[in-house]
């Protein structure tokens, strides 16, 4: 059996050299993407327009000539299978023609008029009519949302913290920007130049943890509780049976609002996590997919927490809340989020998806048993996670002790060097509607390459 080392780094030599001949081969096949680079590294600070770009295994950044469906191409005229979808935006695929043609005609009438349109009125409809929650507001990201919703949920609930879990990741709030440090709340060290510590309003537990949920709701000190329904960016971390029953019932009970984030599990349905699992939030989060790559981003209220709202805007005066920016609810984004809601994200899609992700666990999981990896897979709907143990952990204490980045490193690279794009973030996986069989069979190949690539290199 292959060990995978956990925690922090390693400091294997056979496995360092194998990252440098990954290393080699990536950037001597190369040349259009080292000259890119070169010329990035003189005008993007850390080479790149978004440091999340220079995440990836690779040492220089993939330059992206080109991408449809679920393939993409870069400037060098390699061809790959992607998995990574720009990291959920593009889940239901690249360069989709409905989305084109909208967003080329809503161009031609101006995209942006800080007024609302009818194309707004009916994306509302369609937002009720999927989701369930009945007031709606629109942002440019996820990022906005959940901070409006944050901040929504303080001013009617004058209450002024609010509780995440630990490696949870909800965008740049920063007051999701605080985890658990062997027991004790620290702030991330991501969280650079700001002053205000999170800690004495940002209540931290480990997921899946109802005694710690309960004994921190007791004190109605808080607002609300802002989690994904599984924990997407700490590895993939699934609900125990029964948690988020009682999440919702003890939520109740102390009068905490519920906020469910799902920007990523999006991919579990036609409605969501949500929807498919019946859940019952008070405030609702989506963003990235939402609008097919488009930035936009949705948060939906119950009608209860829109008429708590009215009364919290009307203590203060209209047009004085602060929340929003003048590019949300923009016309163009409004256009291709009606094309998503009616003619990409269908129920049959969803079923698409998600048979195929069910193929690729399938491929995943006979990889695993004939290489003889200690590994495991997570699954709901599209969402795919390859986890370095065989046991799923059950929080992102468990998770970190399975997470060694020099093993990350190495997996990534090889699989770009053999043609297949995952996340750069832990071992995340999406399938689209263009997923083909194939796609998922060339990946379960690579990864089986890469057990007898380590073995020869002596790390068994």
């Amino acid at each position: 059996m292959m060990p995978f080392p956990a925690g922090g780094s390693t400091l294997n030599t056979p496995l360092m050299d194998f990252i440098l001949s990954e290393t080699a081969r990536f950037l001597d096949a190369r040349p259009k993407t080292k000259a890119l680079a070169e010329r990035s590294g003189h005008v993007w600070r850390g080479g790149a327009p978004m440091h999340w770009m220079t995440d990836w295994a690779t040492p220089i950044p993939i330059y992206a000539a080109r991408a449809e469906g679920a393939k993409l191409w870069d400037v060098d005229g390699f061809e790959y299978d992607d998995f990574c979808l720009g990291d959920t935006p593009s889940m239901f695929g690249h360069a989709r023609p409905e989305i084109a043609r909208a967003i080329a005609k809503q161009a031609q009438n101006g995209m942006g008029f800080m007024l609302p349109t009818e194309t707004a009125v009916e994306v509302g409809e369609l937002l009720t009519e999927r989701f369930g929650l009945t007031k709606w507001q629109m942002a440019t990201t996820a990022s906005d949302a959940n901070r409006a919703a944050i901040r929504w949920a303080r001013a009617i609930t004058r209450r002024p913290k609010i509780l995440i879990f630990d490696g949870c990741y909800h965008g740049m709030v920063d007051d999701a920007f605080v985890v658990l440090n062997d027991g004790t709340p620290v702030m991330k060290k991501g969280l650079i130049g700001q002053v205000a510590d999170f800690t004495d309003t940002t209540t931290v537990i480990p997921f899946n943890d109802l005694d710690a949920l309960e004994d921190a709701l007791k004190y109605c000190d808080i607002a609300c509780v802002l989690c994904e329904p599984v924990m997407t960016n700490c590895g993939m971390i699934a609900p125990i049976d029964g948690f988020h029953e009682a999440l919702r019932t003890l939520t109740r009970k102390y009068g905490t609002l519920l906020a469910i984030d799902e920007t990523h599990t999006l991919s579990s349905g036609y409605g969501g996590y949500t929807r498919s699992h019946g859940l019952e939030p008070d405030m609702f989060v989506v963003g990235k997919a939402i609008a097919g790559g488009v930035p936009a981003a949705v948060w939906g209220v119950t009608e209860e927490i829109a008429a708590r709202m009215d009364q919290a805007q009307a203590a203060i005066g209209s047009g004085s809340s602060g929340i929003g920016t003048t590019l949300s609810g923009n016309a163009l984004a409004m256009s291709a989020m009606k094309v998503m809601l009616t003619e990409v994200m269908t129920e049959a899609t969803f079923a698409d998806m998600t048979k195929g992700a069910e193929n690729l666990v399938t491929q995943l999981r006979a990889v695993i048993a004939e290489q003889g990896l200690n590994w495991s897979v997570v699954h709901v709907g599209a969402r795919v996670e390859l986890v370095f143990g065989n046991l799923a952990p059950k929080n992102a204490s468990q998770m970190r002790k399975l997470i060694d980045p020099l093993w990350l490193k190495a997996l990534h690279l090889f699989l770009i060097n053999e043609g297949v794009l995952i996340a750069p973030f832990h071992n995340m996986m999406l399938v689209s509607p263009f997923t083909s069989p194939d796609a998922c069979t060339r990946l379960g190949a690579a990864i089986s390459a890469f057990g007898e690539r380590v073995t020869r290199y002596g790390l068994t």
